[in-house]
């Protein structure tokens, strides 16, 4: 499977085309728009903030095009940590309107005062799968991955989360509806259980 990967300035780009050689599939960073037709799949990966990673698309070209695949239907697309909350409409980290794919809002993680946990919500997590998907199994095995993030998606249709994980609250750990998928981990640092992940988002098919 060939994975293209938009080159948008604010992404882990290495660690993501290395997992999904190790996955079995190649990945290529793109950095034009019009490369998209020619592949399998899309991950959007991405670290920062939320308004640079959405004027990244803008000023790229890249929305238009994303768009018609994630409404096409047919072509995978993935997610990863700010690439998951870009597919949201809105965060309260800025005032650009998100993708909009996912009816969700991103909103600051909160903790209660005394309570020992930290915002950033950082390090291994474990996570509860909500619901049959594609990438992340209901075997009753657990699952941790990596996390880093100070943001969190808080979906409209609870159909739309897919896993959660427990910081001081069940905050989205990954979301998706249809072709489109986002994990808020990140599998390229989540040794086993991301190479697992990423080698069933190779085999997904919509």
């Amino acid at each position: 499977m060939h994975v293209a990967i938009p080159a948008i300035q604010c992404g882990n780009f290495a660690s993501v085309v290395n997992i999904i050689s190790k996955a079995g599939g190649t990945a290529r960073l793109i950095h034009d728009p019009k490369e998209l037709e020619g592949f399998d799949r899309v991950i959007l990966a991405g670290v920062g903030a939320f308004d640079f990673g959405m004027a990244c698309l803008e000023e790229g070209g890249w929305i238009e095009p994303l768009d018609r695949l994630a409404r096409g239907g047919r072509v995978p697309i993935l997610g990863i940590c700010l690439g998951m909350q870009l597919l949201c409409r809105r965060s309260d980290e800025g005032v650009r309107p998100g993708l909009g794919w996912i009816p969700a809002d991103v909103l600051r993680i909160e903790v209660e005062p005394g309570s020992g946990l930290k915002v950033p919500h950082m390090g291994w997590n474990t996570v509860k799968v909500m619901r049959p998907n594609p990438i992340m199994p209901m075997d009753g095995e657990e699952q941790r991955y990596y996390f880093v993030h100070s943001f969190h998606a808080v979906c409209d249709e609870p159909s739309d989360v897919i896993a959660t994980a427990l910081h001081g609250q069940p905050l989205t750990a990954a979301l998706g509806r249809a072709n489109v998928m986002g994990v808020q981990f990140h599998p390229e640092k989540s040794h086993r259980f991301g190479l697992a992940l990423m080698r069933r988002f190779l085999e997904w098919t919509c």
